[in-house]
């Protein structure tokens, strides 16, 4: 008798920390390019592909994304190689999202882009930043917008039809028009997806160590450029799907939707992290370490943290009100056994000061909401923890009555 049960959906994550040069605000893993390195780097990442494969035979994988570094540093050869050994020892979704991460200076090549797509590849997450070559600059990036152009030229010549843009709002000496006008390019540039990002330091990063010398936006003005961006990309068609992502009609990354609803997934590679059997689990940014431990009798695992469904209502919180959907008082309470009336009141005072909208039980931020979403999620989890105490207060001194 067959099963009654979804078959669960699985997605992978294939970290390449090869990089030309690291960004100046970049704190992920990374390492110079260096050929004998990669090729070290693939054997061990392929036979780490093959040795998880029996854990997941169970699974369907729905989505790979291949993110750094910079994949196509790589060339076609190798990362065809990484594609196939996914192909081999993994059951594929037939609508299985394949992205791959690239810069524009590297990915000029319409060959490789072709091989890369014959390969399974059907979705490129293109580093565009900016359209203005000083803001480029200015961060440490390496090409150019004439490059972005020629590499968008390409990958639709190489007939990959899902393109997203990444773009960094708020870049030193940036003012709201030069922030526009890389907007508009963007969009005329045609692609299914954005990425917009607010700029960070990052401690320890060269960006945050010369913080004292940058022009940047204040507060005010960055709320703005973040609002106006919002209005924009709607009006353009790209609807606003989590706080940073905006797509046009069934163009939602699959993959990172995902992390932020609590799907599975399975991290290959230094620094990358896994949510996978009830397990989150992280390897060490370290990409002679890692390889030792896949080919030789290393300890590569950096972090392991069993996880049981009550642990991730915390969770469900924090990531749910990144995205439009929010988060829903029943499947709260169905899925974790909790009642949900205790954020009501917080959740009134946000609604109040239109931060936060309800929509039959239903609760997700504004846009305004999502520029000051950490302090909600905050005082959500805040009212969270109080919660569990009371709780566990009432269940110590056995009065049940009490506990919804």
């Amino acid at each position: 008798m067959k099963s009654t049960h979804p078959t669960p959906m699985l997605g992978l994550y294939i970290h390449i920390p090869f990089c030309k040069r690291k960004c100046d605000y970049c704190d992920f893993y990374s390492v110079a390019e260096d050929g004998a390195l990669m090729d070290r780097y693939i054997t061990a990442l392929c036979a780490h592909l093959k040795e998880t494969a029996p854990f997941a035979k169970h699974h369907v994988v729905d989505t790979v994304y291949v993110g750094g570094g910079t994949p196509t540093l790589l060339g076609a050869k190798r990362l065809v190689v990484v594609l196939k050994t996914v192909q081999k020892y993994y059951a594929l979704s037939k609508d299985v999202e394949i992205t791959i991460e690239a810069n524009p200076d590297s990915a000029q090549d319409f060959r490789m882009l072709r091989s890369l797509r014959r390969a399974g590849c059907n979705r490129i997450s293109l580093g565009m930043q900016s359209a203005h070559d000083s803001e480029l600059e200015a961060v440490g990036r390496i090409h150019t917008m004439a490059q972005v152009t020629t590499a968008v030229e390409a990958i639709r010549k190489a007939k990959i039809k899902n393109l997203s843009l990444d773009l960094i709002y708020g870049l030193p000496n940036q003012t709201p028009d030069q922030w526009q006008q890389s907007l508009a390019a963007a969009v005329a540039l045609k692609p299914q997806h954005l990425s917009c990002y607010g700029l960070k330091l990052e401690e320890n990063t060269p960006l945050f160590n010369r913080r004292d010398t940058l022009t940047l936006p204040d507060e005010e003005v960055q709320a703005k450029l973040y609002l106006d961006t919002v209005s924009y990309l709607a009006a353009a068609g790209y609807g606003q799907y989590e706080i940073s992502n905006f797509a046009q009609e069934s163009h939602r990354s699959r993959h990172n939707m995902k992390y932020w609803t609590l799907g599975e997934y399975a991290g290959f590679g230094p620094s990358a992290h896994s949510d996978f059997g009830d397990v989150r689990y992280g390897y060490v940014r370290d990409i002679e370490g890692y390889i030792q431990g896949v080919l030789g009798d290393g300890d590569f695992v950096s972090e392991t943290t069993h996880l049981t469904e009550s642990d991730r209502d915390t969770e469900y919180l924090m990531l749910g009100l990144r995205t439009v959907e929010g988060i829903d008082g029943k499947v709260f309470e169905r899925r974790f056994r909790r009642n949900f009336n205790c954020f009501l009141p917080f959740l009134t005072q946000c609604n109040e000061a239109g931060y936060v909208v309800e929509d039959q039980g239903r609760w997700y931020l504004t846009p305004q909401g999502f520029l000051v979403s950490n302090q909600i999620i905050g005082g959500l989890l805040d009212v969270l923890s109080e919660d569990k105490l009371r709780r566990a207060d009432a269940k110590a001194r056995g009065d049940y009555r009490i506990i919804p």
